[in-house]
């Protein structure tokens, strides 16, 4: 296929993504590549990237812990970064745990959870619909249940005191600062999967204000944020009774705060 047209070679490819401003030029024109059904189509695919579509959109899917994650437009990609606090919550877990996933996107945290751990009973949930779509594919086949609402809102009450392990990627960025992201990330991911409110702390408030409720004894709450608001994270996990710890993987640019259960939520 990538020689029946001149412009249609690796290298061309390359060169047209490089010229647009694609630092992975070369492995972004193999995929597009791959997942185009024929010529016409990777046409078409190479001028959405071009224009500026986020290549998950653009083949449908996203590499995450070494998944192939499904990708609808306008769902949330994944972030390499996050592969650290899924490493923090297997470090946490075991084989049938139970594991909430709160502000799931696509789902790729709780399949990365299930791929690492085996068996788990796996329980998800977003606000957006388009995201909870995308993630009842991507968790059909390990048994999730994803329920579509405003955090722990749409959760059984049958779930309250038996998480072990409770991830949440809320949204942190402050938001002044929505501006300052990378133009594909403003123009065509949801706002609300990216605005943590005025200081990007505002979800994370919310989470750890009610999880205690849900967390198991001896149960995990791991939220993802920046590096300097790791500080103000902790604190808030411990004002809602969590003992907190932060850390941190330079390589990735990731920070995890964990907050621990001791005890039954008195509440």
């Amino acid at each position: 296929m990538s020689g029946s047209l001149p412009s249609l070679r690796p290298a061309a490819i390359a060169a047209r993504l490089r010229a647009a401003g694609c630092v992975f030029a070369e492995e972004e024109a193999r995929l597009l590549i791959a997942a185009a059904p024929g010529p016409a189509d990777l046409e078409v695919m190479v001028e959405r990237r071009v224009g500026g579509l986020p290549l998950e959109y653009v083949i449908g899917w996203a590499e995450f812990c070494g998944l192939r994650i499904s990708i609808d437009p306008g769902v949330f990609v994944p972030r390499h970064r996050s592969e650290f606090l899924v490493s923090q919550a297997t470090a946490r877990a075991a084989a049938g745990a139970v594991v909430l996933d709160l502000c799931c996107g696509s789902g790729a945290l709780g399949a990365a959870l299930a791929a690492a751990l085996g068996p788990i009973e796996l329980h998800a949930g977003d606000i957006d619909p388009a995201a909870v779509r995308c993630a009842e594919r991507n968790l059909a086949e390990i048994g999730g249940r994803v329920y579509h609402g405003d955090l722990f809102d749409p959760l059984p009450p049958s779930l309250r005191g038996r998480v072990d392990v409770l991830i949440a990627n809320v949204p942190y960025v402050p938001t002044d600062e929505i501006a300052l992201l990378p133009r594909e990330a403003r123009l065509y991911e949801p706002e609300a999967a990216l605005n943590g409110g005025p200081d990007g702390l505002d979800l994370a408030r919310r989470v750890a204000a009610e999880a205690p409720l849900w967390l198991a004894p001896g149960g995990h709450l791991l939220i993802e944020t920046s590096y300097h608001q790791a500080d103000a994270t902790a604190a808030i996990f411990a004002e809602s009774g969590l003992v907190p710890e932060v850390t941190r993987l330079d390589e990735l640019d990731a920070t995890v705060v964990t907050g621990a259960m001791r005890t039954a939520p008195t509440r």
